[in-house]
């Protein structure tokens, strides 16, 4: 058994668009922010790492750790970049979390976020296409003008055919996330009302993204600026902070699997690397599925949503969009899922991502999201971060501190 890793603290800004903001005023105002929160100066920190995929591509900025340690009292520590596609928040709270049970601190700070539209808040459909497509295998690019869409499109395909799911099925993930999304004051669509019908049918706002495939606009999530993070520590942490263990969330159980970036390689749909960590996660806490009554799961398009229901223990294999269906994932069903909204309604800032699942987790499980989304009686929570064509998964059970 390794030392109690617990969750200290968590701050995100709003998701939606950050304007003018830099890079490395992002940074800054994302470890000012969550060390605010327990009122902690960030010399008190160890360790830190900090999680973002496209800024090379779209905001010319690399060596992110260099910003971190840029803010007073970071200089000097180990502080990493870490990409790792869209579970690059994720595998940045894992990477901060390695550190603490080597020994080489007590308390760490993970760090995501993204910037992904202009300083008008403006987006680039097709830059942002190209500078996301190359997580994707070169191989199953050719055809393909926007790549994570027609891969998730054909996935969505094969999951229907597979598993005699409709479209109509698949769209109350996103017509629950965006109701979820209205009641949370950080989602990006949190003024956007739709129906399930509006989610189900074409019209003005739904069209078809890839010709004669499933996948509509509401079916996906957000373009998305934003940041997130999150203080982890350990019970020697705990004590320097000054914070108490019934005010945190302890990370019980995390696990991380990568499985081959081509998807010919394997069956998406079983997605069993996936699976393996999330089944690691829960044997290292010491839960089981039926434990956990809250999650937070990778809905980059609706099939995620239900695929992912699969891999947290939530439905059975080919079942997860009827969990949906029957109602078992909302905010009074059997088991809460993405009640901030999910990447499709709370959105996607790719980097912060991962590191917003765990924290809104926490949320829940210490009773401070808004009362409309808070799941009574929150016990256990699920994460499930992947990054490519569920290539990268990284997955974590959380549990009360106290």
């Amino acid at each position: 058994m390794h030392k109690p890793i617990y969750i200290a603290a968590y701050h995100q800004s709003e998701f939606g668009k950050l304007m003018g903001m830099t890079v490395p005023e992002i940074i800054k105002a994302s470890v000012g922010g969550v060390c605010q929160e327990i009122k902690a100066d960030p010399s008190l920190v160890d360790v830190g790492s900090v999680g973002a995929t496209c800024t090379y591509t779209l905001n010319q900025q690399g060596l992110l750790a260099g910003l971190m340690a840029s803010i007073p009292g970071l200089a000097g520590k180990p502080i990493e970049s870490v990409e790792n596609a869209c579970a690059s928040g994720g595998q940045a709270i894992l990477s901060v979390i390695y550190k603490l049970l080597l020994g080489f601190g007590e308390v760490g700070i993970a760090v995501g976020f993204e910037k992904m539209r202009d300083n008008e808040g403006k987006m680039d459909g097709k830059l942002i296409g190209q500078a996301l497509g190359v997580f994707s295998h070169p191989d199953e690019r050719p055809g393909k003008t926007y790549i994570f869409p027609h891969i998730f499109a054909e996935v969505m395909a094969d999951y229907m055919k597979t598993h005699g799911v409709t479209e109509r099925d698949l769209a109350y993930v996103s017509s629950i996330e965006y109701g979820n999304a209205n009641n949370n004051p950080y989602a990006q669509m949190r003024k956007i009302k739709v129906t399930l019908d509006d989610c189900a049918n074409i019209g003005e706002r739904n069209k078809y993204i890839i010709e004669g495939l499933p996948l509509k606009t509401y079916d996906c999530s957000q373009i998305t600026d934003g940041y997130a993070a999150v203080i982890v520590a350990t019970e020697e942490g705990l004590k320097r902070l000054g914070v108490a263990k019934a005010d945190t969330v302890q990370i019980a159980g995390f696990a991380q699997a990568t499985d081959s970036l081509l998807r010919a390689d394997r069956n998406v749909l079983k997605a069993e690397g996936a699976r393996t960590a999330m089944s690691k996660a829960y044997e290292m806490a010491g839960l089981t599925p039926q434990d956990v009554n809250v999650a937070e799961l990778h809905d980059c398009f609706t099939v995620m949503g239900a695929i992912g229901t699969e891999v947290v223990g939530k439905a059975p294999y080919g079942q997860g969009a009827k969990y949906w269906v029957d109602g078992k994932a909302g905010v009074g069903g059997e088991c809460g899922i993405n009640t901030s909204g999910g990447l499709i309604a709370k959105g996607h800032p790719v980097g912060a991502t991962g590191v917003a699942m765990l924290g809104w987790s926490a949320w829940q499980l210490l009773g401070k999201v808004p009362p409309a989304l808070q799941v009574k009686n929150a016990k256990a929570a699920a994460t499930f971060n992947i990054g490519g064509p569920i290539c990268a998964s990284v997955c974590t059970v959380l549990k009360p501190g106290a």
